[in-house]
């Protein structure tokens, strides 16, 4: 008897590991996005975590003759990458995202975790000729 219980918890654990790696760990999807960092700060009660926005404009209204804008809202595990958008705000930046199925607490509050930076660009710098 001992030794079906052993059995039975243990198919459980690994089912229940399973599930837990499939939902925060695997990556559901990558990508980049675009935009202007509204803002990038370090926030958390018990996991300091980086956490930021990112306005992407230029998208049609759903009404003719206007221009909406999207949010992307994402987190950063990555210290490099993060000192790397704590002077970037103002700036339109390209960020490499990773998507997985669901946020942990020690990752940051979303599911979208930027993994690197592609390129930081100032829109009110003024080119020389």
């Amino acid at each position: 008897m001992g030794r079906f219980v052993f059995i039975v918890v243990s198919i459980i654990v690994l089912v229940l590991g399973g599930i837990f790696f499939y939902k925060y760990y695997f990556v559901f999807g990558q990508g980049v996005k675009a935009g202007e960092l509204n803002y990038f700060v370090n926030k958390g009660f018990v996991f300091k975590t980086y956490e930021g926005k990112l306005i992407q404009s230029g998208y049609r209204g759903k009404v003719v003759g206007t221009i909406q804008s999207n949010e992307f809202q994402f987190s950063v595990a990555n210290e490099r990458v993060a000192q790397q958008l704590m002077t970037a705000s103002g700036k339109v930046v390209e960020l490499h995202y990773k998507e997985y199925l669901g946020a942990i607490p020690w990752r940051g509050y979303s599911p979208f975790i930027v993994d690197s930076v592609i390129s930081i660009k100032d829109p009110n710098r003024q080119e020389l000729p």
